[in-house]
């Protein structure tokens, strides 16, 4: 319930900034004394306008929908069908990378480790997939698109790797360890775009993909969506089925929530260490591969745009566990989507989303104010460990 009333206070707290930063409102209030229902009126005006041009463009309209399978079961013309769908596809595409961060930051905050690096481990996992899908050539997209799938994963841990050999090895904190290494990969990135990976033209960008390396789309141009949707989706599904039905997903959890008693029951605590930055770099590495293969089919400068540092959100809304990190991506994903909608439509600025998120973020960090808002009494539950502290 508390991540629904952060979410809700949101988008309470978002509808006052949209109310007071609208010059038609502002004007009105000049006057409220004389004429307070113009003013009430032109508030309601400012707020459903601007949620309603967000919604619309991320999840379309019914109507619309309705109208448009009529047409289509009449005349068999699917074109207003897909402008229908096309909303909730871009929604569900945005959501995607979202899915694998979110659990890649939540796999991490398990094991009591912040992985801060998220955005760097999305972007060698994409050079690495992208890599893999334009240089090799001549392979079936059963066994070439696997690949390159497999390569973004396997890049993303290798740079994840890094840090938790360090952590676990000589104490060195992975929140100070990520940060550098989400540095070195945009400058590597940079270096590589505009040479050894730089496509021919003065774009630096890598070359386009096999169509073989490609994930499959279910509608033809311009809807985008494709199987990566599904893939992140099962891959959540397993990343649950690891964290709470196996030994070593226990072992993981039991690291994160008490070093101390995992040390005496005999577990190695390097061991899981490294292993969970292993394995939360791989799904970083699938965030990035996802976003490459299904829909861009190329990488650029600034390629990640974010995800990595909105995972940790995720992951801190979800809870850590792998259905509320679905749940907060889909959510992230559809505001991500109709930001754009919004602005264009309702004329208000996309930045808005972002105040929005860094509520969410703030209310779910302090749960104390969603409390105290809502008068709901303290319950003693287990708490997630999210991570040891500084030196530790």
């Amino acid at each position: 319930m508390m991540p629904a009333l952060a979410v809700f206070t949101g988008l309470v707290i978002g509808a006052i900034v949209i109310a007071i930063t609208d010059a038609n409102v502002i004007a009105a209030y000049g006057n409220f004394l004389r004429a307070p229902g113009t003013a009430l009126a032109a508030t309601w005006r400012s707020i459903a306008s601007a949620y309603g041009a967000l919604f619309y463009g991320s999840l379309g309209s019914p109507k619309e929908l309705y109208q448009a399978i009529q047409i289509y079961r009449s005349t068999g013309d699917n074109a207003p069908f897909l402008r229908a769908i096309w909303p909730i596809t871009e929604s569900l595409v945005a959501s995607t990378p979202y899915i694998f961060g979110g659990l890649a930051v939540a796999l991490g905050f398990r094991c009591g480790l912040f992985n801060i690096g998220a955005e760097g481990q999305i972007g060698i996992g994409a050079l690495a997939a992208a890599w893999v899908g334009y240089s090799i050539t001549g392979l079936p997209q059963f066994i070439h698109l696997p690949l390159a799938i497999l390569a973004g994963a396997l890049g993303g841990a290798f740079w994840a790797a890094i840090p938790g050999y360090l952590k676990a090895k000589t104490g060195a904190h992975e929140v100070v360890n990520t940060i550098m290494m989400n540095w070195i990969s945009f400058r590597l990135s940079d270096w590589l775009l505009n040479g050894p990976m730089k496509a021919p033209g003065y774009r630096p960008i890598t070359p386009n993909i096999e169509p073989t390396a490609t994930l499959p789309r279910f509608f033809p141009s311009p809807i985008r969506f494709h199987a990566g949707f599904f893939l992140a989706l099962a891959i959540a599904g397993l990343v649950y089925w690891f964290l709470f039905k196996t030994t070593l997903g226990f072992e993981i959890r039991t690291v994160g929530a008490n070093p101390r008693a995992a040390r005496y029951a005999g577990m190695s605590i390097t061991r899981n260490i490294i292993l969970a930055m292993v394995f939360s770099g791989a799904l970083a590495g699938l965030a990035g591969a996802s976003q490459v293969l299904g829909v861009d089919h190329w990488v650029g400068q600034g390629f990640s745009a974010g995800y990595g540092f909105d995972s940790i959100a995720l992951a801190l809304l979800g809870k850590s566990h792998p259905g509320g990190v679905v749940l907060a991506s889909l959510l992230f994903g559809t505001l991500r989507s109709g930001a754009t909608r919004m602005q264009s439509l309702a004329g208000i600025p996309i930045d808005i989303i972002s105040i929005i998120q860094g509520l969410v973020i703030m209310f779910v960090a302090a749960p104390a104010t969603i409390r105290w808002l809502y008068r709901i009494r303290v319950e003693r539950i287990e708490e997630v460990v999210l991570t040891r502290g500084w030196g530790k």
